[in-house]
């Protein structure tokens, strides 16, 4: 067992999704965006050349299956993945779905707009949809 302790920042800002192997997969709260963020669950780690080679490939086949399966569940014209850090060091992987009539559509989701918070339960249904497909 690891003393692993999520980024204040990342905890305050999503939703807790489910924990998969190596990493916490969470709901980051912007209802724009159908936007998971993963967190693999080792302690002081900010870049993905830290993780030991099992870690990183166990990081590369987490993504790509919750990629998959928010592809499916939203019927996304793109799926976005990325791993920035710049603000939360921790190291943390994007993987976004985006809309060709998403408000930040063709570009990136960063800085474009306010995020706007789930309400009335929205993200809790999301979450429980979204869980039961993986």
């Amino acid at each position: 067992m690891t003393d692993f302790e999520l980024d204040p920042t990342l905890e305050r800002d999503s939703f807790p999704v489910a924990e998969i192997g190596l990493t916490e997969v969470r709901l980051l709260n912007d209802s724009r965006f159908p936007w998971l963020i993963l967190v693999p669950r080792r302690t002081g780690v900010t870049e993905v050349h830290e993780l030991t080679p099992l870690d990183q490939t166990m990081l590369t086949f987490e993504t790509a299956q919750i990629a998959e399966a928010l592809k499916d569940f939203t019927g996304a014209d793109k799926i976005n993945v990325a791993a920035l850090g710049n603000q939360v060091p921790q190291l943390h992987v994007h993987v976004i779905a985006r809309f060709k009539t998403d408000p930040a559509w063709p570009g990136p989701v960063w800085c474009a707009g306010d995020a706007e918070p789930y309400k009335n339960g929205s993200a809790k249904a999301f979450i429980e949809r979204f869980s039961s497909t993986f």
